[in-house]
């Protein structure tokens, strides 16, 4: 049986996934590639590119590791995430396994080949690269998660305080 956490993590998941991989096809289809659109203004516009490597292009001849990176990233979180206890770390660990995911499926189906897969970008806001739905989801999880950890809430729901209340009365 699936544990909560895994379940949360596995629904919000696939919504991003389901997201991101329509909005792709939707940009493929819609857009042309290296003709920016404004969406909003010059503050997002809309811009097809094909990435081979991570943000900002870096790492352009390493796609199969990040296919690689990506793949054991998803396993660790699908491994782990019946651990997860706290709602919000539950949608966030979520959030990285579906972006994760969505661009993992890029890298595994689309051209030159498997693992060696374009990923679809379309979104960009000034001075910053080229993104999609996918990473959109990383970004806003890993914030959530360095947020949860400054307040001192640990993903399965306890408070950093209170390991040290442990730690003190068992030294004691």
């Amino acid at each position: 049986m699936l544990s909560r956490g895994l379940k949360v993590a596995l629904g919000v998941a696939l919504v991003v996934i389901a997201i991101d991989q329509a909005t792709k096809v939707w940009a493929e289809a819609t857009l042309t590639e290296h003709i920016r659109q404004p969406l909003i203004g010059s503050l997002l516009q809309l811009h097809l590119l094909y990435n081979p490597g991570a943000a900002f292009s870096m790492f352009t001849n390493a796609t199969w590791v990040f296919a690689i990176f990506s793949s054991a990233i998803c396993c660790l979180i699908l491994f782990s995430a019946h651990r997860v206890v706290h709602p919000v770390w539950q949608v966030a660990v979520g959030g990285v396994l579906g972006g994760a995911g969505g661009n993992l499926i890029d890298r595994l189906t689309n051209a030159p080949g498997f693992g060696r897969g374009l990923v679809v970008d379309f979104l960009e806001l000034p001075y910053w690269p080229v993104f999609n739905i996918a990473d959109s989801a990383v970004v806003v999880s890993a914030c959530v998660m360095v947020l949860m950890s400054f307040r001192g809430i640990n993903f399965d729901g306890t408070r950093i305080s209170d390991h040290e209340s442990k730690n003190e009365a068992s030294s004691e």
